[in-house]
């Protein structure tokens, strides 16, 4: 059963305990949640995120001229934000509007490869974080869905998650398209790059992920070992999310 944690201000909210692992085993519950916005955290979702949850780190994968515009957030006061973004910062403003670049035929596959291409530092800085604790961690981007999904997907990969759920869980922001993209469009900084563009075309469908893993596959011999090329040490983050 999805984790989903129901909150007033946020819509695409899940703790990610309970997915199956190569081998056997599930993944611990309570470490690591992703999320799409906080900016519209109300009281009521900051103490349960805080202080029944336990939340102590946000890991924030929006850019900074997106931090700029929406502000830090409500988590601000009560956790430690750590910036992670995973733009090079050289003026791309959101990831509402999918990029252009060569790696494979996809829009969405190319933008994020692109992602990895740029700033491995994020990646292996944001596992990091999730790896340190303490408590549960927090992944957000706007949406939860193209950065936090690509992040998590590495997190979960590097732990041993099952492909298929790994996969699953990223598909399954799309139950919740309709509702984060209104929150989208009603921001000041996302509207624009929106105007004309359906939900539908939104969907962050499996097969964008598939072929990313199938990439990383091709490349570097899977997610694991694009990981270990960076320098990253999983024992810790298995550790934490596999117990």
């Amino acid at each position: 059963m999805p984790g989903w944690v129901d909150l007033e201000g946020a819509v695409n909210v899940r703790d990610l305990g309970g997915l199956p692992l190569e081998g056997g085993g599930v993944t611990a519950g309570g470490v690591l949640i992703r999320s799409d916005n906080l900016q519209g955290l109300t009281g009521r979702d900051v103490s349960r995120l805080v202080d029944e949850l336990g939340v102590r780190v946000v890991v924030d994968l929006r850019s900074g001229l997106e931090v700029e515009a929406e502000g830090e957030g409500p988590l601000l006061e009560r956790a430690d934000v750590r910036h992670r973004s995973l733009y090079p910062e050289k003026g791309t403003y959101t990831d509402v509007v999918i990029g252009e670049y060569d790696d494979d035929d996809n829009p969405y596959v190319r933008y994020y490869l692109a992602y990895l291409r740029d700033r491995p530092d994020s990646f292996i800085g944001a596992l990091n974080d999730i790896a340190d604790g303490p408590g549960p961690v927090i992944v957000h981007c706007a949406a939860g869905k193209d950065r936090t999904g690509m992040v998590v997907a590495l997190a979960l990969s590097a732990v041993g998650v099952t492909r298929e759920a790994i996969v699953a869980d990223y598909a399954l922001t799309g139950e919740r398209i309709g509702p984060i993209m209104a929150r989208l469009r009603s921001s000041e900084t996302y509207r624009r790059d929106l105007e004309g563009v359906s939900d539908e075309s939104r969907l962050p469908r499996a097969e964008y992920l598939e072929r990313v893993l199938e990439v990383l596959d091709e490349r570097h011999g899977g997610a694991a070992g694009w990981l270990a090329a960076q320098g990253f040490d999983p024992a810790p983050l298995r550790a934490r999310l596999v117990g």
